[in-house]
């Protein structure tokens, strides 16, 4: 399992016990860990997001414009990485590099959490928002 304490990002086993730190800085918020375990990705006080190997060293370090103060960050069952922020999704690549396409979705504002079911993005915030993929 991976946790976020708001300052660090920690490795620990099902059962409870602390592996190890593997990244640290002023915000660490959110983490979401590829399909395979490989790859981490996290987001920091500084509008980045991190991709990260499984022991915490730093592949990649991905900025965008519309990168700011992300809100929440998921990987989807076929790899691609979703970032968001306020009322925009970024669709990053599988290796954390660049923007593939950005995605306004209404009515939701600093959507907290995210997750795939089939061809879905649920996003959430105050408001529930289900999105059709393809």
């Amino acid at each position: 399992m991976h946790i976020t304490s708001g300052s660090a990002l920690y490795h620990y086993t099902r059962s409870g016990t602390s592996v190890k730190k593997l990244y640290e800085a002023s915000w660490v918020r959110y983490c979401a860990v590829n399909r395979s375990g490989d790859k981490i990705f996290v987001t920091n006080s500084m509008s980045e997001l991190l991709t990260l190997s499984k022991d915490g060293t730093i592949l990649s370090i991905f900025t965008d414009r519309q990168l700011q103060s992300p809100t929440a960050v998921h990987v989807t069952e076929t790899g691609h990485v979703l970032v968001c922020w306020k009322n925009t999704i970024i669709q990053v690549d599988i290796e954390g590099n660049k923007n593939v396409t950005s995605l306004a979705i209404p009515n939701v504002d600093n959507p907290l959490s995210m997750c795939n079911l089939g061809k879905c993005i649920i996003v959430g915030s105050s408001n529930i928002l289900v999105l059709k993929i393809e």
